[in-house]
């Protein structure tokens, strides 16, 4: 079996690209996720990987995902291998992703709008945490 499930935020925007010979669609980002434990008084520190996805989702992901935008993938870890120019053997691994899920939502223009939300967008609550409707307004 060869699953792997994770969640990170991405680290650029994705690029969506269509392959000439058969017009599939394949976009490609990375994403960091944070290591689940640190050393004393240091830095959560991250690993990196790289995300492929196909067809009609990676449309989707290059529509609606940008730098920052956390997400959860599902797929499966796929090795590379290519000889650079020099002639030495390199070896990569990316995941291809076989779900994406959308953590923090709305599209990609929105995203910034949403994270400077000022505080007066709260200031109508009690002091539990509850805003006041009025029986008018409820939909039952």
């Amino acid at each position: 079996m060869n699953t792997v499930i994770m969640i990170g935020r991405l680290i650029r925007d994705p690029e969506l690209r269509y392959i000439a010979s058969t017009g599939n669609a394949v976009t490609r980002f990375s994403i960091a996720v944070d290591r689940a434990f640190a050393a004393k008084d240091a830095e959560v520190t991250a690993d990196f990987f790289n995300i492929v996805v196909w067809g009609k989702r990676a449309e989707t992901c290059a529509n609606y995902l940008a730098k920052g935008r956390m997400v959860a993938i599902r797929g499966r870890l796929q090795n590379n291998n290519y000889t650079d120019k020099d002639g030495v053997k390199r070896y990569s691994v990316e995941i291809i992703a076989e779900e994406v899920k959308f953590i923090d939502y709305g599209d990609k223009k929105q995203q910034g709008n949403q994270d400077n939300q000022s505080e007066d967008d709260f200031s109508d609550l009690d002091d539990a945490g509850y805003r006041a409707v009025n029986d008018d307004e409820t939909p039952f």
